[in-house]
């Protein structure tokens, strides 16, 4: 019997492909359901996601894994709505590769310059069919690369810190142009996704495929001896052998390691509106980091299950460390959708907000290198932290895994 130690994406990933090799694992799982990070909860008939999350169509671990039919995606509009602070006004910037209509009025919009545009152009043809094999190039920042690409402070302050800021979680652009290019890629190969029924339904459709009792959930693992796993409820379980699979803050722990691992944060507040703020499916972007709504989005656009019926789903993503409390912030969050929306968005109503303190393995200089899959001829180790922070990388590590069994 192999042991899995989570059911996040990773644990699921490695237990599914072992499955399909005709070999049996137990999952042991801390809470009482799966995905991880990848979790939505049900609220008063919406759909809140724990936290601002979207699949990559485009990600070739999600395409051999899942099946996207079933899972009914949603798309994104290929793009995004910028926000001019100083004209109170959103400027559309759409993917010419994608929506041509759009080609006249993203080159002569005023985000950045003409030449960032067709710089733009150039990176999403130089960044098409990226493979992992990328992450084995020596270290350069995002925000680096972009420089010596020749795209302007200009282009770099409206467009590519709110975005890629969103997506690393940090504003500097400090994590791996490695990173940046790959999922640069992604993003205009294919489309921004979330399944009809909520991010969990990933987790949730890999798991259809194990046994029923594959899963032991309320199950925490206090220490690891050999191929000895020890529960908290004083239970001794053995493993030929052991994959831990959890997030890297409590692998690093149960491997005995120094807590070294750093994480990027995010704060999600979600608001209920009797109807959109917004015409397009497309995520807001806010260049001025020092307010408190970084991105914006409206779920139910995109996906209609995500509200009741006569109301929509708000969702607004603060990076970084937030030292308001809840209550406080969501008084910011609303003054600032007022100036966005007019007196229409004080009436929105709070519905929950979501702290993620470790939201995000940080990738930078300092922990870019690919950690070993093999800890030793027992243990082995799977998750986004072992790689890069990402969907794809969790499943791709999980699947290593299974093939290396």
């Amino acid at each position: 019997m192999i042991i899995i130690i989570g059911a996040g994406i990773a644990g699921l990933t490695c237990a599914k492909y072992l499955q399909d090799r005709g070999i049996a694992s137990l999952i042991l799982e801390a809470s009482d359901t799966i995905g991880g990070r990848v979790k939505t909860d049900k609220q008063d008939g919406f759909l809140l996601d724990r936290g601002f999350q979207v699949l990559l169509t485009a990600y070739p671990e999600a395409q051999k894994l899942l099946n996207y039919e079933l899972l009914n995606l949603q798309s994104f509009k290929s793009g995004a709505l910028i926000r001019d602070n100083e004209q109170n006004k959103l400027t559309k910037m759409l993917n010419p590769l994608q929506e041509p209509s759009a080609l006249f009025s993203t080159l002569f919009s005023n985000i950045g310059t003409f030449a960032d545009k067709l710089r733009v152009l150039r990176l999403i043809i130089d960044t098409q069919n990226t493979q992992d094999d990328i992450f084995e190039n020596k270290y350069q920042s995002t925000l680096k690369y972009l420089q010596n690409y020749g795209v302007s402070d200009k282009m770099i302050l409206q467009f590519f810190k709110p975005f890629f800021g969103g997506v690393f979680l940090e504003d500097e652009l400090n994590t791996s142009a490695n990173f940046f290019k790959f999922i640069f890629g992604k993003f205009y190969e294919g489309n921004a996704v979330i399944p009809a029924k909520g991010m969990q339904e990933i987790p949730l459709q890999i798991a259809s495929y194990l046994p029923k009792d594959a899963i032991r959930f309320n199950t925490k693992v206090s220490k690891i001896e050999g191929n000895r796993v020890y529960l908290e409820n004083g239970e001794k379980l053995h493993g030929e052998k052991i994959v831990i699979a959890t997030d890297g803050f409590t692998a690093e722990k149960l491997l005995g390691k120094p807590q070294n691992l750093q994480f990027n944060k995010t704060t999600c507040t979600y608001f209920s509106a009797n109807k959109s703020p917004l015409a397009d499916n497309l995520l807001v972007l806010n260049p001025d980091r020092k307010a408190k709504i970084h991105n914006l989005c409206v779920p139910s656009d995109i996906a209609p299950n995500y509200a009741p019926a006569g109301k929509s789903l708000i969702s607004v993503s603060t990076q970084g460390n937030v030292m308001e409390d809840e209550k406080t912030l969501t008084e910011n969050i609303k003054k600032e959708l007022v100036t966005w929306f007019g007196k229409e968005a004080s009436t929105w109503q709070h519905l929950k907000t979501y702290h993620i303190p470790q939201a995000l393995p940080k990738l930078n200089q300092e922990n870019e290198k690919i950690d070993s899959l093999q800890i030793s001829d027992i243990l082995y180790q799977c998750g986004d932290y072992t790689a890069y922070p990402s969907l794809n990388a969790a499943m791709m590590t999980g699947r290593k895994v299974a093939e290396i069994l």
